[in-house]
């Protein structure tokens, strides 16, 4: 394996510890890469939980979800989230969806999420979309196990940065792994200090132009977090 590909497959090995530690995964939920060497495919762990992932248990897929190689492990039933966002987003070379706790009142009531914080502004746009599964297939378990309903939700996240899932979750996406886990724990940060400051009043946001203003994080930012966020892990 190209010496790119095995640094992008650590790298998605410590994504998953990270966003554990910070309380973006528990035992589900699911981060990937796509594959420096091959765009047309992307790394993603067997069926296991976030913070027991190895090395050994990255699978490569190709972007209709399906293995490359021929494996008999358990693959994530919502894979095709992965390869219906990496089909439509060439710009997209790292995506996380999660449940985390934080954000799960905005996916159950008609709370809109809003950028309260600097770093906040990783959510990239004042209005965050919200994907019902209801409006395009009806009743179902909430789960995106089919390529149809993964196609739906890449069609509504379209350009945005993230997607809000009703009754289910988020999905994030980023140019790559440092950017998505970063643009995850602190949108979900963002999201638990909106709702900590509306219990003492009003809630005072960014505009659209300071959210892209704030937006804009240099590198050194990111990589100043994820250097941190892997010394809590032990990396």
């Amino acid at each position: 394996m190209a010496n790119t590909n095995s640094n992008a497959i650590k790298s998605l090995v410590e994504a998953n510890r990270i966003l554990v530690a910070q309380s973006v995964l528990d035992a589900f939920g699911h981060v990937s890469v796509r594959s420096p060497e091959s765009p047309e495919s992307f790394f993603l762990s067997r069926s296991l939980a976030p913070e027991l992932v190895t090395l050994e248990d990255i699978v490569e897929y190709d972007l209709n979800s399906a293995p490359v190689s021929i494996s008999s492990v358990a693959h994530y039933s919502e894979r095709f989230i992965h390869g219906a966002i990496y089909r439509s987003r060439p710009d997209v070379h790292a995506i996380c969806h999660h449940h985390a706790a934080q954000m799960m009142p905005y996916c159950l009531t008609d709370l809109k999420l809003q950028v309260v914080t600097q770093l906040g502004a990783c959510i990239g746009t004042v209005s965050t979309p919200v994907w019902d599964q209801r409006d395009d297939f009806g009743a179902t378990n909430h789960l995106v196990t089919t390529p149809e309903q993964a196609m739906s939700l890449a069609a509504c996240l379209q350009s945005f940065p993230m997607v809000l899932m009703k009754r289910h979750g988020a999905t994030a996406v980023g140019s790559n792994i440092q950017e998505l886990v970063f643009r995850c724990i602190y949108s979900c940060r963002n999201a638990s200090m909106q709702l900590d400051a509306a219990k003492y009043g009003r809630v005072d946001v960014f505009t659209a132009e300071e959210v892209a203003l704030a937006s804009k994080f240099p590198d050194s930012t990111v990589n100043r977090a994820w250097d941190y966020w892997r010394v809590k892990i032990g990396g």
